[in-house]
């Protein structure tokens, strides 16, 4: 059973909010184009600008987003949603309020569910719901002013919000990417951070165990998952050290410089109360039937979750492995194409999760850039599996097929000799030089030394040239001893 982990004997207490940048063409309330990178303005039409005389349209595929992530959390769909007019003046806001929603979300409750190592986690969600982006305050190259580019305003947005259930930086991390993941995986969202598809608010308070929830400060804006870890962490030294130090903590948005790795004030927290919400009066209720909620589960593809449950019941896979190998769509074929191909699931599991995923974090390719096609890998675990190389032999061939040595598995086996002996007198031969030429380490090793036996297996390994069964080299080894 696990338990509440203290820092300095304080129970941190996490929340989330995340903008998830949502997959339309056009923005969510105007037929301007999302697409990044444009020139400044360029990409933005009258609706955006907020000019006298224009109205919102409602974004039809904005709102199939939002019930794809409903139906992926297990969520409520709200038949009839509200949206509001989210009152606050920046120079990148035009109106001067934000359409977003309040009182009456679209996606109500869920849970996203994630392993952090070995041990199953869950998050409860509050809501997620539709809302427009702002635009961008650009300050680098206007010598002391301030340039405004709306090519931003208006981009579709699901403001994904979470209870306060994450108890350490490490477990809210991990709450991100299993979020990231999710959204990527159905389609609703790119999930590139560095242009800010998908951005992280975390809410982070401390408390003594038992005590009320603390006053939480908003660390804004967390576009990577490392810099998301370096600045909950330093936020919980700064509030414990308030506290300790007798200062009170006040609400209040902050930022994290990735530079020093400390958060800085930005201002004063709002509460939802001075944004001065009210139902926009120039958007209707938005209307979502059963059938159109029906139509897109049919149209949903397996679920992380679901095809993890799959990988534990189909291939008898410990559920840490199946929720690995389910982090990506990519990842999830890659293992059934070789599993498939070699009949050796569990084995498959352990070269992908190691050899496998460690090639691919080296050279920063994805499964689909990898060199080492699912059939070769299948063949090369079936050669393990029927004892024709060993573990070792196998690494050497599978270090070939990623340089790109062309030729089949067997074929590479071959030309580097790596097939295991299966004469076992040729063994035995190997066996008996190697003991007459160590007659201390037998002698150790009859005496029930076993680094004076491993001495002698690795010998025989080396006379062998790494063609001998280690298996069977130990057994005879044991026979001969005796």
């Amino acid at each position: 059973m696990s338990t509440t982990p203290l820092v300095q004997g304080y129970e941190v207490v996490i929340g989330f909010e995340t903008h998830a940048q949502l997959c339309t063409r056009s923005k969510i309330f105007s037929r301007a184009s999302t697409a990044f990178g444009a020139a400044p303005n360029t990409q933005a039409c009258a609706v955006d600008l907020a000019l006298p005389g224009t109205l919102p349209v409602m974004n039809r595929q904005a709102v199939v987003c939002a019930i794809r992530l409903g139906l992926a959390l297990g969520a409520r769909i709200a038949p009839v949603s509200v949206f509001a007019r989210k009152n606050y003046f920046y120079p990148d806001l035009p109106k001067g309020y934000q359409i977003s929603q309040f009182e009456l979300p679209v996606v109500q409750g869920g849970a996203v569910e994630f392993f952090l190592g070995n041990e199953k986690k869950s998050v409860r969600l509050v809501r997620a719901h539709l809302e427009e982006d702002a635009g961008k305050s650009l300050h680098e190259d206007f010598f002391g002013q301030s340039g405004i580019d709306l090519n931003r305003a208006g981009t579709p947005l699901l403001e994904i919000v979470t209870e306060p259930d994450m108890r350490s930086s490490e477990e809210a991390v991990a709450y991100a990417r299993e979020l990231h993941k999710i959204v990527t995986w159905i389609g609703i969202c790119d999930g590139n951070m560095q242009e800010g598809s998908f951005r992280c608010d975390a809410n982070v308070s401390v408390r003594q165990p038992g005590q009320a929830l603390g006053t939480r400060r908003e660390i804004k804006n967390l576009n990577s998952f490392k810099f998301m870890q370096q600045a909950i962490d330093y936020e919980i030294r700064w509030q414990i050290a308030q506290i300790e130090d007798g200062h009170p903590i006040r609400q209040a948005t902050v930022l994290f410089d990735p530079d020093s790795g400390e958060t800085r004030a930005m201002r004063t927290k709002e509460d939802a109360a001075d944004y001065r919400y009210f139902p926009d009066p120039d958007l209707p209720p938005l209307y979502i039937s059963e059938q159109m909620v029906q139509e897109q589960r049919a149209l949903m593809v397996e679920l992380p979750r679901s095809m993890a449950a799959r990988f534990v019941a189909q291939y008898g896979l410990p559920e840490y492995d199946a929720a690995t190998l389910t982090q990506s769509q990519a990842m999830a074929a890659y293992f059934e194409a070789v599993a498939g191909g070699c009949g050796q699931p569990k084995l498959t599991s352990n070269w992908i999760m190691g050899e496998f995923s460690r090639r691919l974090n080296a050279d920063g390719i994805g499964v689909a850039q990898a060199p080492v096609a699912p059939a070769q890998l299948a063949a090369l675990i079936a050669r393990i599996c029927d004892a024709t190389i060993s573990n070792n032999a196998a690494r050497q061939v599978f270090d070939a097929l990623w340089a790109g040595q062309a030729g089949e598995v067997d074929a590479i086996i071959d030309a580097k000799g790596l097939r295991q002996m299966s004469d076992s007198s040729a063994l035995e031969q190997i066996i008996d030089a190697v003991l007459a030429a160590n007659a201390d380490h037998v002698a150790q090793s009859r005496a029930g030394k076993d680094k004076a036996f491993h001495a002698l297996v690795g010998q025989v390994m080396k006379a062998s040239k790494g063609q001998a069964n280690p298996q069977q080299a130990r057994d005879l080894l044991r026979v001969k001893l005796q």
